[in-house]
């Protein structure tokens, strides 16, 4: 469910796909302006001090980021991280353009005896794994995966703070809903996608 917009924040416009934007002013924020994505709304972060002029301009700068930022996601798409440095590398982006660049692994790797989950993080020593299983799967899929375990790294539950995180990641609502059809199909022993095998061992959660 989404959110309704902080105090303070107005529902301006949509995005090119249809995403409501928000508009935040703050008083301590003097010059700088962010985008980021936060329950499913494109979120513009200004200064309170701009004027209506200022803030059409930056809104639509910042609007032409993020969906850059998702053609160079889709286009990732096209090139599966097969190795486990290629892997560690996405992570580091997924890191800066939905987390700040706050969440800093040490190690990101495929494995091969995760049976019933997705992906793990283990935040003391900064480790993640991802089920090689995902490899298969869409990109957009994996990268929810990435995104959900760098959350790991920043807050270990699944409180509100650290599902605030995870859904800066656009497609996180959609990925989970595949991974649960995934689960669903695979428990039932029918093939997790046309023309594979049927596996012997249960799919599972993405979390630890």
């Amino acid at each position: 469910m989404t959110r309704p917009p902080a105090p303070g924040a107005g529902v301006s416009r949509t995005t090119d796909d249809g995403a409501p934007v928000v508009v935040r002013r703050s008083a301590r924020r003097r010059r700088t302006v962010a985008a980021f994505w936060e329950d499913g709304n494109a979120v513009i972060a200004i200064p309170a001090s701009f004027t209506k002029s200022q803030e059409h301009e930056w809104v639509q700068r910042m609007l032409a980021k993020l969906k850059k930022q998702g053609e160079r996601q889709k286009g990732a798409g096209r090139r599966r991280p097969a190795t486990d440095q290629a892997l560690a590398n996405h992570a580091e982006h997924l890191s800066r353009t939905y987390l700040g660049g706050r969440a800093v692994p040490t190690s990101v790797r495929w494995v091969s005896n995760q049976n019933s989950r997705w992906g793990s993080a283990t935040p003391a020593d900064g480790t993640i794994r991802l089920s090689n299983k995902l490899q298969r799967m869409p990109q957009w899929v994996i990268d929810y995966v990435l995104v959900h375990e760098l959350a790991h790294l920043l807050v270990a539950g699944h409180n509100a703070e650290f599902w605030r995180l995870v859904e800066a990641y656009p497609e996180t609502h959609r990925a989970k809903a595949f991974l649960e059809g995934v689960a669903f199909a695979t428990s039932r022993g029918l093939p997790e996608e046309p023309g594979s095998e049927n596996s012997d061992e249960p799919a599972g959660d993405v979390t630890d």
